[in-house]
């Protein structure tokens, strides 16, 4: 039991490590200045004079941050009670994992080339070719959080149908309700250079929440954390 506790414990903090990955590149890439004139409000000022560096940093963090989510989410797995439901969430998450390094970086790309762009004299056509960029490949957008979604949708209903090992309310843990909730407090933060790069990171900061409370969960109830 001991090993076990351990085991889930280790893959949650690099869960962990990984929202701490994605999370470091989503204000590194965004983090400044918040004026903007065009249409698409993460196409700031602050954006236009952002080191190459930093946008290069951003997108090398994710590689290691998804193989940490990966650990995390696929251990997790052994919360659920019966085969037939760590499968189906196996599959789920499986399919989810890609559109994290997809959608990183499609905006990564915009904002590269917006900032390049804005310094190397081209600054009156940086603002409508990242707005052009954006429009003809913003179906990118919908289809990876199709993708994303149904693993989380998923955690929900096994824990609200009491097919793990968490009590029926903890499926009030999760993502996508830290997510949401994270939203709100962003909308009465004053407009400042914080808000936007925490409003980017939302997804990493709702998934750091997550993990948190699963490890001190199974700290505090390790004689239930029995894990494949």
């Amino acid at each position: 039991m001991y090993h076990k506790r351990k085991t889930i414990i280790g893959s949650l903090l690099c869960g962990i490590l990984g929202c701490i990955c994605f999370g470091a590149g989503d204000w590194l890439m965004i983090y400044g200045d918040t004026a903007y004139m065009g249409s698409i409000s993460w196409l700031t000022v602050g954006a236009a004079e952002i080191a190459p560096w930093r946008n290069a940093l951003a997108m090398a963090l994710a590689f290691p941050g998804i193989l940490f989510y990966g650990i995390a989410l696929f251990a997790i797995a052994g919360f659920l009670k019966e085969e037939r439901q760590r499968k189906v969430y196996h599959y789920l998450t499986v399919f989810s994992l890609t559109p994290w390094l997809c959608l990183h970086l499609f905006y990564i790309m915009i904002l590269y080339g917006f900032a390049w762009m804005s310094g190397n004299g081209y600054a009156a056509a940086a603002l409508p070719v990242s707005e052009a960029l954006f429009a003809h490949l913003s179906w990118l957008v919908i289809v990876s959080e199709v993708l994303m979604l149904p693993p989380y949708l998923y955690w929900f209903w096994m824990l609200v149908r009491g097919m793990s090992i968490f009590p029926r309310k903890m499926a009030l843990s999760n993502p996508l309700v830290f997510y949401v909730l994270l939203k709100v407090v962003t909308m009465i933060m004053p407009d400042c250079a914080f808000r936007l790069a925490f409003t980017n990171g939302l997804m990493s900061e709702s998934m750091w929440i997550w993990f948190v409370i699963m490890i001190l969960w199974s700290v505090r109830h390790s004689e239930k954390c029995c894990i494949l």
